[in-house]
């Protein structure tokens, strides 16, 4: 994907999957990528319509959570790009589980029972939900892994305020609850997800991509019960069967290991698998949009300029 150069850009960051342009001190541009990343590697192919997909379900969840908080997102000038404000980060991400599964069972199934300084229940299967969502943050690194972290060494270390800490904590739990009933409508659980958060003057504000397959996980809702008493794996629309393939294929991003080919096949059931979670959550046919990176470039630049 080629490198923009915006009117009055300041900076540009390549994040995993989005590149992300400032623009003088106030605005963003992200443009979501087809790149995939996964165990914080950037995986060789990028997945066809992957950006858009992200991009379009980010901003339909941003509108239909904004009554529980600010958000940064201004317009969607392009399938595959957001303007928004630009907010100062916290140095964390806000990950809220509903259900044991991944990490979380991961940890568990190793005989763990605290995570991030939340004690997890004795006696729980894969995939059983919480008596109520937990939330177990991580630090948002700029290179390598992120890193498990709990509420007590977040406030300890000043990456937030007790204050801070409270509206982060109500804010995740709110667009969690607001989350799942999007979900249940649509016949899906949304088992686990992660938010990141900024401050805008005193204001906190809600950033970057929300409830998307690539920020979360949900399970099918029809068939989920009777699934997890035969111990049946769920059926779950997410990232996770790419991790999973990853795995699979002695593939877990530790030195000295090598991310197995990915076939023309594969990058298309991925795409497919994509397209399939939007179709599901938002309720409407995926239209591909194939803009070319002119357009896209033309459409933000205008849009950019209504701005300043």
């Amino acid at each position: 994907m080629a490198k923009f150069e915006f009117p009055q850009q300041t900076a540009f960051y390549k994040g995993k999957v989005r590149d992300v342009y400032s623009i003088q001190q106030n605005w963003l541009v992200m443009v979501a990528s087809n790149r995939i990343s996964a165990f914080d590697v950037i995986l060789p192919a990028p997945i066809p319509y992957k950006g858009q997909v992200l991009n379009q379900v980010a901003a339909y969840m941003l509108n239909a959570t904004k009554d529980i908080c600010p958000n940064w997102l201004v317009k969607t000038p392009a399938p595959n790009v957001a303007i928004g404000k630009r907010c100062e980060p916290f140095k964390i991400e806000m990950v809220v589980r509903g259900n044991l599964t991944g990490h979380a069972w991961r940890t568990y199934n190793s005989g763990k029972r605290i995570l991030c300084g939340v004690t997890m229940p004795e006696g729980m299967k894969e995939n059983d939900f919480f008596p109520s969502p937990i939330i177990t943050p991580s630090t948002k690194a700029d290179a390598g892994h992120d890193e498990d972290i709990s509420k007590e060494e977040i406030i300890a270390q000043g990456i937030a305020t007790p204050e801070d800490w409270a509206i982060l904590e109500k804010y995740a739990l709110q667009l969690f609850d607001r989350g799942k009933q999007i979900a249940a409508k649509r016949g899906l659980i949304l088992v686990d997800t992660k938010y990141e958060f900024g401050k805008l003057g005193n204001e906190i504000y809600l950033m970057d991509e929300v409830h998307t397959p690539d920020s979360s996980r949900y399970f099918y809702a029809e068939g989920f019960e009777a699934r997890q008493s035969t111990g049946e794996r769920q059926k779950q629309l997410s990232k996770e069967f790419v991790r999973e393939w990853l795995i699979a294929n002695n593939f877990m991003g530790k030195e000295g290991q090598t991310v197995p080919e990915m076939t023309p096949d594969w990058i298309q059931t991925i795409s497919k698998r994509y397209i399939e979670l939007y179709e599901q959550i938002i309720g409407e046919p995926f239209t591909p949009e194939d803009w070319t990176e002119e357009q896209t470039f033309e459409a933000t630049s205008a849009a950019l300029k209504e701005l300043l």
